[in-house]
């Protein structure tokens, strides 16, 4: 499989990949559901962009609801026993068997034949700390997932793909993704220094990995500067 690549800026991505749901949802025999994956390196503006994806969906009343990724990490207690803390983020970091096991839920019927209802964790970055049942997945329409790993070949996550009817990917210049990288570790309230060598221990063997992962996706899409997404912070928690 080799992914279509797109191009432009956010609003006119976001719009044309809502329509091809709408289509695929509306159509004969369509399932209830659909996984739909946004992956990408770290920094690349994956969660600014799930939530324009969100709310347009929504507005259709297309949403089932949202799994992000994220809020799989492991808690920072689980870390520390691992001796992972000094690369939370890393793959082997998250709880992987609990993702795929939500995936699996979400594709699920309940005893009267409907799409089942889950609650799924999410990660408070107030805390620092993943936060249990914090997002609920109701209803047909679409199921939004978020996050590095979801086209990764290795580590157990290999399972994702094949759970996940749509991955697009989005595709940021390493330069571009490092510059993010350290002026959200500052924000964080890391030292320049701190920040700069966190990012290139962590982030960047981390973003390197996920790029070598493209050719799984069904879409990789590379953003305008103009309609870039990282250019506007987040306020998913």
């Amino acid at each position: 499989m080799t992914p279509v690549e797109r191009t432009g800026t956010a609003q006119a991505l976001v719009a044309g990949l809502v329509e091809r749901l709408t289509v695929r949802l509306t159509a004969d025999g369509a399932p209830p559901r659909l996984v739909v994956g946004l992956t990408g390196a770290p920094g690349s503006g994956k969660s600014t962009l799930a939530e324009r994806v969100e709310t347009e969906l929504a507005a259709r009343g297309l949403l089932a609801g949202c799994v992000p990724m994220d809020g799989f990490h492991m808690s920072n207690a689980v870390l520390a026993e691992l001796d992972r803390h000094g690369r939370k983020g890393a793959p082997d970091t998250f709880d992987v068997a609990g993702y795929l096991a939500a995936l699996d839920r979400v594709g699920g019927l309940d005893e009267f034949g409907l799409p089942a209802e889950v609650l799924v964790p999410v990660y408070r970055r107030d805390l620092h700390e993943p936060v249990a049942a914090g997002a609920r997945v109701a209803g047909g329409g679409v199921v939004l997932t978020e996050g590095n790993y979801l086209a990764l070949e290795s580590g157990g996550w290999e399972g994702a793909r094949a759970r996940i009817d749509l991955l697009v990917m989005l595709d940021v210049a390493q330069d571009e993704l490092i510059r993010r990288l350290i002026a959200r570790h500052k924000g964080f309230g890391r030292s320049h220094v701190a920040a700069a060598h966190w990012v290139r221990a962590v982030d960047v063997p981390n973003a390197r990995l996920v790029a070598a992962s493209a050719g799984r996706c069904d879409e990789i899409w590379r953003l305008e500067p103009d309609g870039d997404p990282a250019a506007r912070p987040s306020s998913r928690a």
